[in-house]
């Protein structure tokens, strides 16, 4: 079973892109040192969803990054994706890894330490924990859970272990202290006005 060798883990949102194409934006990421990718865009109908993860699958494979599909098994099975994301309200790990069979990676989004060892005995490969900073996207999770509770997450050292939420340049190094494989960030190379260089910094920050 292929194991996640990725830290810069980059969440689709393309509302937040200013009007620019999306894929323009993940490219920019791309070329500055995102090295995996989930498409995230809840919005769409099945078939929109499906013509972009077929294009954003070719970008990514262009630059030799993992592509996951946020929720839709389906979606990620037809245009040969590396995995999917999976949360709370999605399909359950154990459907999704039937489905999906042993090749493919399975990560599951937590908040809880409890949630790490239910997705575990699912059959998920790594997890996406948070938010560990505020975070407007993440509000309705709750509030932040803090350094000190990813830490805990990576200590009992279940799975690899992604932080997400209100990550950025200035606390990325007391993410990393917590031994954590890497970080997923959402607006903060989305929303900024050269992707490019905001993923290089995090990128080289992640290298330091």
């Amino acid at each position: 079973m292929p194991t996640p060798s990725f830290n810069l883990y980059l969440v689709s949102d393309r509302t937040l892109t200013g009007g620019r194409d999306l894929l323009w934006v993940l490219e920019r990421a791309l070329e500055g040192g995102v090295n995996a990718v989930q498409l995230r865009e809840k919005d769409l109908s099945g078939r929109d969803l499906f013509e972009l993860a077929k294009k954003t699958r070719t970008l990514c494979e262009r630059y030799g990054a993992p592509l996951f599909i946020n929720d839709r098994v389906d979606v990620a099975l037809a245009v040969d994706a590396a995995g999917v994301q999976l949360g709370k309200a999605s399909l359950p790990i154990e459907v999704a890894r039937t489905l999906l069979g042993p090749d493919k990676l399975i990560g599951a989004s937590i908040h809880s330490p409890e949630e790490a060892t239910d997705a575990k005995s699912a059959g998920a490969d790594f997890l996406v924990f948070g938010p560990v900073y505020f975070t407007p996207s993440k509000a309705s999770f709750g509030g932040p859970r803090g350094v000190s509770a990813l830490r805990k997450i990576v200590e009992v050292g279940l799975l690899p272990v992604y932080a997400i939420g209100g990550i950025s340049t200035k606390n990325t190094a007391e993410v990393r202290e917590t031994g954590a494989n890497g970080i997923a960030l959402i607006s903060s190379i989305i929303a900024n006005e050269n992707p490019k260089d905001a993923a290089a910094a995090m990128a080289k920050l992640l290298r330091s």
